[in-house]
């Protein structure tokens, strides 16, 4: 009876024991102030068709991303912003006093692929630039919350103040960059020069290269809007009458349906929809009468925003105007299909309206190309392709910086080195 009575005292004892320590390692791994540091090896490594690129790969360095979730990471409701802002590698200081001085404006188009936007916007990202997000009408509610969660996070970041649904060559697109034009110029950062940007664009300039540029002796105070004057294979898009059908395509209104002539005797150009813009330009488009009159005008015509930027800014009394610019400008480098074998060595992805969505074998040709950036990318299809040019992006940035590297800034680390050696051993490309 005694002995039953000592097993069974003996086994509580064990058991009340097990439960205080069970209970301290749980308290403990619950409440501790330390946050766990990502795995790199959760992550997939960066293809080895990337070694004429990224450094050290020749001689069997393996570089690991520090991130493979960034779309689900957004989507989590309970993120705080200084750890989404750490997680996700944005800088965080100006990397020198001459981007400092010269603030950048950003507008960002997007209606799909939330990791493919993100990953745009950290790598254009620096504190001193202001950047409006236009996300189309259309997209889901999930992503406009994700996109609306991850702006709050920034204070010089803004979701545009109305959203357009936008359709491909339609008057909506042009009226979205407008949009955000309106928002940019109540911005308390003074910037100088606004870029437009989608959001299958990936820069190949750093910040510093792209403000050395806009400030080099062809276009300091100069608007960047590369165009001709309409050839006459373009003359039907504002010739005759278009209109957008919703949700779907632009196309005409009918058979002989033609517009007048532009108002104020304008003189049409034809050009890309991108561009460079001062901040007075800007300022000339949301309030000239003529500006005005040449958007209402446009109104009806088939892709606007190929027409309307670089028509004004052939206008003498255009702030910054580049009446002899031609395509001059380094605006994009895009694979047409009908420029293959004259002005690249084809698409090695594939081609989605007769753009190239590239693979990682277009990328010698995208890094020498001397482009602002590049245009496009889908992280479905060619996953890899961005991988590589991200990483020989930052490698790069990190490299030019003038102060110190902070680790939560490194994309990617290696599988032979620790993520804060430092940086300036690797020279990118």
């Amino acid at each position: 009876m005694y002995q039953l009575e000592g097993t069974k005292y003996s086994f509580l004892l064990c058991l009340g024991i097990s439960i205080i320590i069970c209970s301290f390692i749980y308290l403990r791994t619950t409440t501790s102030p330390e946050r766990k540091p990502q795995q790199p090896s959760s992550c997939r490594p960066i293809s080895n068709e990337c070694k004429a690129f990224l450094p050290g790969m020749d001689k069997g360095v393996e570089w690991h991303q520090r991130d493979c979730q960034v779309e689900s990471y957004l989507l989590n409701s309970n993120l705080v912003c200084s750890n989404l802002i750490q997680d996700l590698h944005f800088i965080t200081r100006p990397l020198s006093n001459e981007e400092e001085d010269y603030p950048l404006a950003f507008i960002v188009t997007v209606h799909k692929e939330l990791g493919l936007f993100v990953r745009l916007l950290r790598a254009i990202y620096t504190p001193q630039n202001v950047y409006c997000i236009h996300v189309d009408a259309k997209a889901s509610v999930e992503y406009q919350v994700a996109v609306q969660r991850l702006v709050s996070c920034f204070e010089n970041i803004i979701v545009s103040s109305r959203s357009e649904t936008v359709i491909y060559a339609g008057f909506s697109r042009l009226q979205a960059d407008l949009n955000c034009m309106k928002d940019l110029v109540k911005s308390n950062i003074g910037w100088k020069k606004v870029v437009n940007l989608c959001g299958q664009d990936f820069p190949i300039m750093s910040n510093l290269e792209l403000v050395q540029y806009m400030q080099s002796k062809e276009w300091k105070d100069k608007n960047m809007t590369p165009g001709v004057k309409q050839p006459v294979s373009m003359r039907y898009r504002t010739q005759l009458q278009h209109q957008e059908i919703p949700g779907s395509h632009v196309a005409p209104k009918g058979p002989g349906r033609k517009k007048g002539p532009p108002p104020h005797n304008l003189q049409i150009y034809f050009g890309t929809a991108y561009y460079a813009l001062t901040k007075a330009f800007v300022e000339f488009v949301l309030k000239s009468p003529i500006a005005h009159d040449l958007l209402e005008w446009s109104k009806d015509t088939f892709s606007p925003d190929e027409h309307y930027f670089v028509t004004l800014n052939h206008i003498k009394e255009a702030p910054g105007s580049n009446i002899d610019g031609e395509w001059a400008g380094a605006i994009r480098a895009i694979k047409w299909r009908d420029q293959e074998g004259i002005k690249h060595n084809g698409c090695k992805g594939h081609y989605v309206r007769n753009i190239c969505i590239y693979g990682v074998k277009d990328l010698p040709w995208i890094i020498n190309s001397n482009g602002m950036f590049a245009n496009k990318f889908e992280s479905n299809t060619f996953p890899e392709a961005l991988d590589c040019l991200e990483q020989w992006h930052r490698v790069k940035v990190l490299n030019q910086t003038t102060v110190p590297i902070e680790s939560t800034w490194l994309l990617a680390t290696q599988s032979n080195s620790s993520s804060s050696r430092n940086f300036s051993s690797h020279a990118g490309a």
